[in-house]
């Protein structure tokens, strides 16, 4: 059930970003929305599986965005990592981390973009780079994302909470139908 509800996400933030954000001017060149997930998904479980989730997302942003491929893989797979490793060193629960995490995963993304850049162009077009706009991504990013991952955690304690309830009344519907079977 919880993949579901990641698969929902997952979709709401795509649709978001691609769609209705696009159409209003303040918003044209918002930071990657589906970094609240990546984080989200980093602070909740290190499990392995989000490994091949978040791939699955990346290659999802990869397919109907402009960007090379496997950027987005990579750069969610660097933030995945990198917050995987801090949270083991610092509280992760910490306001001032999740903050730092959010300014910080915009610049990852960004970074590897100036690197694909500057692979494929040379040095020369570094420079041509806009930096402006990794500068208002960041800012909005920080504003942003930390209340968008306390958003997602109350609407994902919510959906455990609604599925366990409909779990036990599917299983007390069940056991009285059973009694009175027998």
């Amino acid at each position: 059930m919880n993949a579901l509800f990641f698969i929902i996400l997952t979709v709401f933030l795509i649709i978001l970003q691609t769609i209705v954000l696009p159409s209003f001017d303040w918003f044209v060149e918002c930071f990657d929305l589906l970094i609240i997930n990546v984080l989200f998904l980093s602070l909740v479980s290190s499990h392995y599986s989000m490994v091949a989730a978040i791939i699955i997302i990346g290659c999802i942003m990869d397919s109907i965005s402009g960007a090379p491929f496997f950027y987005h893989v990579f750069s969610y797979l660097w933030i995945y990592i990198i917050v995987s490793l801090v949270k083991q060193l610092l509280f992760q629960k910490s306001i001032a981390f999740i903050f730092i995490i959010s300014f910080v995963s915009v610049f990852i993304q960004h970074g590897l973009l100036l690197f694909s850049v500057f692979v494929n162009q040379g040095s020369n077009t570094i420079w041509t780079f806009d930096f402006s706009l990794l500068i208002r991504q960041a800012f909005w990013g920080f504003i942003f994302i930390p209340p968008g991952i306390w958003l997602v955690n109350v609407c994902w304690q919510n959906w455990i909470f609604v599925t366990k309830f409909l779990q036990n009344r599917f299983l007390k519907n069940t056991e009285g139908r059973i009694g009175r079977i027998q």
